[in-house]
């Protein structure tokens, strides 16, 4: 299908509709899980640190909230007053939840291989979000773009975290063997995606655009 033609188009709107379901689903999850609004995983009920996991929960659902918005198609208006705050909110967030994801990641379930692989995921997180935040004050806008497409796509670990984990429970892998791999599985090909779409579209205004 050729680039910028209206089924391309179609194409890139019905991804990113769909990107806002799951986004919008899992972040209504966490925030509400987060206020206990709706029973939680005993491994969130039972953490030995639920002003974290709350934190990281409330934090990580704004993320959610607020990412997709600064991606919609058709709209590359970085230059807009919407596009700043939301980007604000979004990053303060990323902060948030980063941080809390940080220090939770040390008392992950299973191990060091999901502590290791949760902490990689909160320091690339955070790391992302600050150059973002530094290429955007230096003016230097296309790779502001590039970073923040890095850190959505992080951002969505914890979508992808919620398909991977129900599959492998589903086909009969234990918890305690699925667990350690997904705690990596769940961010890095996501990272590689993000990789991806940079060098295809190195010149463009990265939304997924028209």
């Amino acid at each position: 299908m050729r680039e910028g033609s209206p089924l391309a188009g179609r194409g890139v709107m019905a991804v990113w509709v769909v990107l806002v379901i799951l986004a919008a689903g899992v972040a209504g999850y966490g925030i509400l899980g987060g206020w206990g609004a709706i029973p939680t995983p005993p491994f969130v009920a039972e953490s030995p640190d639920p002003v974290a996991f709350l934190l990281h929960m409330m934090g990580g659902g704004a993320a959610l909230l607020l990412g997709p918005w600064q991606f919609r198609p058709g709209w590359s208006g970085t230059d807009s007053a919407a596009h700043r705050w939301i980007g604000r909110g979004y990053l303060v967030a990323v902060l948030i939840s980063g941080m809390a994801g940080l220090w939770l990641a040390r008392v992950a379930q299973t191990g060091l291989v999901a502590a290791l692989g949760f902490g990689g995921l909160g320091v690339a997180w955070l790391v992302t979000g600050a150059l973002a935040y530094r290429r955007v004050r230096e003016h230097r806008y296309q790779v502001h773009r590039h970073w923040m497409v890095r850190n959505f796509a992080l951002t969505l670990a914890a979508v992808t975290l919620r398909i991977q984990l129900p599959l492998s429970l589903g086909i009969g892998i234990p918890f305690d063997a699925a667990y350690p791999v997904i705690a990596w599985a769940c961010w890095l090909p996501n990272l590689a995606i993000a990789e991806w779409w940079i060098r295809k579209h190195p010149r463009r205004p990265l939304a997924l655009e028209r």
